[in-house]
């Protein structure tokens, strides 16, 4: 639907403000990405890190200050946001109260191809059947549920066929069970579509949950890409493991080699004993020790999944997780935890998903 799946590129790109107390501020500095064609990319962190202002320089609704923005070869840094072909879906979703479901999908389509009006009627109709709103065309957005309004926008969204997908935290007026429902539609309905996207949120759960990759920001600048395991196990700063979950972390602890793992003794006289994060630690030096829930003794030796069907792991988030099951036409979810029991036990956890159980031995 999308067409040709393109690549974009931020590369080095900066926004200044004047604030009338702290004078001229960076909301973005030197923000470096790539992402790759049809790739889900979330930018995540606290608020005022610069991931909006990111997200709107590359729809075009702000202009960088230094830097420059490519879609594919293209750069579209002086291009307007009407002529970069890109579809947002607002965090207040921004529909028309006075317009129809209809008339809110088919309304960017209308005045980008206003001569192919008929095919537009139609396009809109078969994204309304996409996005499970056949049957809404005549109701308003006062009328429909948080969720409905959200497949509205993201219906408007996708309708103009789209070279790029931006999302700006636009979950974040749903309550907590229609977030983790929504979350799954979108990812679901991008890797139909293989629509490259990026989006923008606070919620690493929710992060962990929709994106092939994660670009962690804080300060205006990007501190750490990665998978959402590749940053769960292995943060590479403290303002990571802020954004993870609440810090829990013994100060300024000094390790020293020991085969494969490190030897760290605390200021307590206590000694600890792990997997050094990073080479390069050289005896005497001062680092940070953290215990995360799903790793060291929680962590079992091996999980094994039977693959009678087509397993898809939803998201990961530490010890736990959801896996989703699709068996032929049935689509079961499951959670699964790496361990079950005491975390001495070191049990195994196998996911049948011919069946769609869960078993512990």
């Amino acid at each position: 639907m999308a067409g040709a799946t393109i690549g974009v590129h931020v590369d080095g790109v900066s926004k200044r403000f004047a604030h009338r107390v702290k004078g001229e501020i960076y909301a973005a500095r030197d923000v470096r990405i790539d992402v790759r064609p049809g790739e889900f990319l979330t930018l995540l962190g606290p608020s005022g890190c610069g991931k909006t202002t990111t997200l709107r320089m590359i729809a075009g609704f702000e202009k960088p200050d230094a830097g420059r923005i490519r879609f594919g070869g293209q750069d579209v840094t002086d291009l307007p946001a009407n002529q970069r072909n890109i579809g947002f879906v607002f965090q207040n979703y921004a529909l028309f109260p006075h317009l129809s479901v209809f008339e809110n999908v088919a309304y960017g389509l209308q005045r980008a191809r206003p001569a192919e009006r008929g095919a537009s009627r139609a396009a809109s109709r078969d994204v309304l059947q996409l996005v499970g709103l056949a049957g809404y065309e005549h109701q308003f957005s006062g009328q429909l549920s948080g969720g409905e309004q959200q497949r509205v926008a993201l219906a408007r969204a996708i309708v103009i066929r789209p070279r790029v997908l931006l999302f700006d935290e636009p979950l974040s007026n749903l309550d907590a069970k229609l977030r983790v429902q929504m979350r799954t539609e979108i990812r679901d309905l991008q890797r139909r579509l293989a629509i490259t996207t990026v989006y923008v949120t606070h919620d690493q759960e929710e992060a962990m949950a929709v994106s092939d990759r994660i670009a962690v920001m804080n300060q205006g600048s990007v501190v750490q890409e990665g998978t959402a395991e590749d940053l769960y196990h292995r943060p590479a700063s403290r303002i990571r493991r802020d954004v993870r979950r609440p810090r829990q972390s013994r100060s300024r602890p000094r390790r020293r080699n020991r085969r494969r793992h490190r030897q760290a003794s605390r200021r307590s006289g206590t000694v600890l004993r792990a997997r050094a994060a990073r080479p390069g630690l050289a005896a005497g030096d001062a680092v940070r020790a953290r215990a995360a829930p799903g790793s060291d003794r929680d962590r079992p030796r091996r999980r094994r999944e039977h693959a009678d069907g087509d397993r898809r792991v939803a998201h990961v988030s530490g010890r736990e997780g959801r896996v989703s099951l699709h068996c032929g036409d049935a689509r079961r979810c499951r959670p699964f935890a790496t361990t079950r029991g005491p975390a001495r036990s070191r049990r195994t956890v196998h996911v049948d998903v011919a069946c769609g159980s869960r078993r512990t031995p």
